[in-house]
């Protein structure tokens, strides 16, 4: 079973998970979860396509919402985007296409990401594209450009963000702030530390122009999977209660 989250952004850039997509066996389910209640507290209306908060959703194929997220295996430029997620060429699971790329469309308030799950040989590790670069200033783009896969990137918590006391910056070996690692993975980094996990952030990927800039620069950050970690085990993250599944 793979399981993807869908997130909604407020304009005052807070954001909650307000969905979960599983796939069990051959069929796609999506169920609202606890996000969406306090979500809605702040203006979240449920989707056209999923109007009961209540009700999980079942199909045999991939809900629109989710496939529409995904380029055409027919375009001509597929090959480049299976390339800029540095996934095996040819590439075609949906799920996984998503939960690297987070399903991204100009002028959106939704996102995608994944639950992580263990290695095979229980290790916490998460690829992720850094948030935010786009926003540095010349210099951090020119430092991102002349990083390699391998080489070290430093996480550092900034609890003053005014946006999300959570909010981890992501740094060069040279200290370059170069931006954020995504929101959703900031609970699971700081967990972990205060487990004692010694957590290593390194250079996955970095593509250069013209790749879209929210695609430059890929790190993963790895180390133990800690006895009884449960990530993304806040309430937020739960599906709400459902009892009549509606097929789709």
């Amino acid at each position: 079973m793979t399981t993807l989250y869908l997130a909604w952004r407020q304009p005052e850039r807070r954001w909650w998970p307000v969905g979960r997509l599983t796939r069990q066996g051959t069929e796609y389910v999506f169920q609202y979860t606890q996000g969406a209640v306090e979500a809605a507290k702040a203006g979240f209306r449920p989707l056209l396509s999923f109007p009961d908060l209540s009700t999980p959703y079942i199909s045999s194929e991939l809900f629109p919402l989710f496939a529409n997220r995904v380029p055409p295996f027919s375009r001509p430029d597929y090959g480049d985007f299976v390339q800029w997620l540095d996934l095996a060429p040819g590439e075609r699971d949906p799920l996984v296409l998503l939960s690297r790329s987070g399903g991204p469309r100009e002028t959106d308030i939704f996102e995608v990401f994944p639950a992580p799950q263990p290695t095979a040989d229980g290790k916490y590790q998460m690829p992720f594209f850094v948030r935010g670069l786009q926003f540095r200033p010349a210099d951090a783009h020119a430092e991102a450009l002349s990083l390699a896969a391998g080489d070290l990137l430093l996480l550092e918590p900034e609890p003053e963000n005014q946006h999300d006391a959570l909010a981890v910056r992501v740094h060069s070996g040279r200290r370059t702030h170069l931006g954020f690692v995504p929101r959703y993975l900031a609970p699971d980094i700081h967990r972990l530390r205060e487990a004692g996990v010694e957590l290593s952030t390194v250079v996955r990927l970095v593509n250069p122009p013209p790749t879209p800039m929210q695609f430059r620069l890929l790190g993963q950050v790895s180390g133990a999977w800690p006895d009884g970690f449960a990530p993304l085990s806040a309430p937020e993250f739960e599906p709400l209660q459902t009892l009549v599944p509606a097929h789709r």
